[in-house]
C-alpha cells in the first residue's frame, strides 16, 4: 500500500469545505424579522384584549341599564293601580294612570297611606263642571273656573278632557294642600289648571249625586259632604 506523504494530507485537508460563516448583515436582518413578528403579536394581543374588555364593559353597562329599567318597570307594576274612594254619598272606584302621571300617582299613594284624604270635605261643587275636595279653600277663583266653562264648547276635546277624570290642581305643590277633583263634564282647558292622574271606573252616579247637592253663591255645599277614606287596590 502506497504511503501518503504528510504534505499531500495537508493539501487534501485544505480542499475540504469548512462550515460556512453567517454574515453580520444576515444576523441583523434575522433579528429585525423576529422583532417585527414579536411586535406584531404583542400589538394583536393588546388589540383583542382591549376589544374584549370593551365588550365586557358594554355588556355590563347594558345589563345594568336593563336591570334598572326592569326594576323601575317592576316597581311601577307592583304599585296599586286602583283606588276605592269612599264618600258620604257612596263608593267611587278610580283607575290610576301610573305610567302617564307617575309622580302625582306616587304622591297620591303616599298620602293615602297617611290617611290624608280621610275626612276631606268637598268644598266646591260646580254643576256640569266638577266636584272638588280639599282641606283648604282652592286658590283658583271660582270666576276663572266658570268663565272657562263657557268657552269649552269652542275648544277641542281630547281623551283626557272627558267627564269623570280624576285630577289635582297644578298650583297645589305641597302634600298638605293636595286636593282631589273629579270632572262631571268635558273640560277642554284641563291642561291649564289640572294634572289628570286617573279616571272613574265605577260610581259615576255617586259623583253626579255629589254634583246635585245644594250650594251657596260660592259653589260651596250647604250641607257637609266629604271623603270618609281611600282603599288602594292592585286589581278590581
Amino acid at each position: 500500500m502506497a504511503k501518503i506523504k504528510p504534505q499531500a494530507l495537508l493539501n487534501q485537508s485544505k480542499k475540504k469545505k469548512g462550515p460556512s460563516r453567517i454574515s453580520i448583515s444576515t444576523i441583523i436582518v434575522c433579528n429585525l424579522v423576529v422583532a417585527v413578528v414579536i411586535l406584531s403579536l404583542v400589538t394583536t394581543y393588546r388589540h383583542w384584549s382591549q376589544r374584549s374588555r370593551n365588550t365586557i364593559e358594554h355588556e355590563t353597562q347594558s345589563q345594568r341599564f336593563e336591570d334598572t329599567n326592569t326594576a323601575s318597570e317592576q316597581k311601577t307594576y307592583d304599585l296599586p293601580g286602583y283606588a276605592d274612594i269612599n264618600t258620604s254619598k257612596g263608593l267611587i272606584t278610580v283607575e290610576l294612570f301610573k305610567e302617564g302621571s307617575p309622580e302625582v300617582v306616587d304622591k297620591f299613594l303616599d298620602l293615602c297611606q297617611k290617611d290624608h284624604f280621610k275626612g276631606m270635605p268637598f268644598h266646591r261643587v260646580i254643576k256640569n263642571y266638577l266636584v272638588q275636595a280639599g282641606h283648604s279653600p282652592s286658590s283658583i277663583p271660582v270666576e276663572e273656573w266658570t268663565a272657562k266653562g263657557k268657552l269649552r264648547g269652542r275648544l277641542h276635546i281630547g281623551p283626557k278632557h272627558e267627564a269623570f277624570m280624576l285630577g289635582t290642581p297644578k298650583n297645589k305643590g305641597n302634600n298638605k294642600d293636595f286636593e282631589l277633583l273629579i270632572t262631571t263634564a268635558p273640560i277642554p282647558d284641563l291642561n291649564d289648571q289640572l294634572i289628570v292622574f286617573g279616571r272613574v271606573l265605577k260610581g259615576e252616579d255617586v259623583v253626579q249625586e255629589i254634583e246635585e247637592v245644594d250650594t251657596d253663591e260660592h259653589y260651596q255645599p250647604k250641607s257637609p259632604i266629604g271623603i270618609t277614606g281611600v282603599v288602594l287596590k292592585r286589581e278590581i
